[in-house]
């Protein structure tokens, strides 16, 4: 839909032959932007909640930073980018000066009006070398306006450390567990608590892991209830999943 069909649109909502209703079911319609090597999608906010975000793995500096400036001219949210490394960050704070580069999780973030935090998401990691997945949960789910809290290196290999945080524990809305090696720390979670648990393996382990398949098994067949499994070292998806959840909270 262009400016002039939006114009119209409006102008049929004002005059009553469109229905609000129907008018937003428009919108909803697909809208985009063409960059000849990407179609920029601006109505997903609409749709969806929040803007797309750029994965950029196998993309180009400047074909990062184009696609963050269209973007940019498009929503008054937050801009994600993920996988990204320190010379797209270059390249889109060249033209985008609010950017910011977290190194650990390789992700771009440009922050951008009010900063929502709704309820509360919690991120755990079984060790130290899982961070990187972790951090891009965290980093998603905060982008996407919600209160974030992390606790990390709590692994089964010394449990006791979790006595520390139940408080954390009983305040959270929605987990966010990322482990690799057997990938067991989702399901002592999952036995512990009454809300959702997001399973993040990672493909971190020695050889019989299996880059993270071993995780991704042992988490799909948790024993505990309420656990879900995204893919291999998928901290994106995992953040974005718990940000629907906990916004069904209000």
């Amino acid at each position: 839909m262009d400016q002039k069909s939006l114009l119209e649109l409006l102008k049929q909502v004002q005059k009553g032959t469109v229905s609000p209703e129907s008018a937003v079911q428009e919108l909803k319609k697909l809208h985009f932007s063409d960059l000849g090597f990407a179609k920029v999608d601006h109505h997903r906010e609409l749709r969806k909640g929040f803007p797309e975000v750029i994965f950029c793995a196998n993309k180009t500096p400047e074909q990062v930073a184009a696609i963050s400036v269209k973007l940019a001219e498009q929503t008054e949210g937050n801009i994600l980018a993920t996988r990204a490394d320190r010379e797209a960050y270059r390249q889109v704070a060249a033209l985008l000066p609010e950017a910011e580069y977290h190194e650990l999780a390789k992700v771009i973030l440009i922050r951008r009006g009010i900063q929502e935090q709704r309820g509360h998401i919690l991120v755990l990691s079984a060790g130290t070398s899982d961070l990187p997945v972790a951090e891009e949960a965290a980093l998603t789910a905060e982008a996407m306006g919600n209160k974030v809290e992390r606790i990390y290196d709590v692994g089964v290999a010394g449990l006791h450390r979790l006595l520390r945080y139940q408080d954390s524990l009983l305040a959270a809305r929605v987990f966010v567990v990322v482990a690799g090696m057997e990938g067991a720390l989702p399901s002592v979670i999952g036995g512990l608590v009454d809300k959702p648990v997001i399973a993040v393996p990672t493909s971190v382990g020695y050889g019989a892991s299996f880059g993270g398949l071993a995780a991704l098994l042992g988490m799909l067949n948790s024993c505990a209830s309420g656990v879900s499994v995204v893919n291999i070292d998928n901290g994106f998806g995992a953040g974005y999943q718990a940000s629907l959840i906990n916004r069904l909270g209000g």
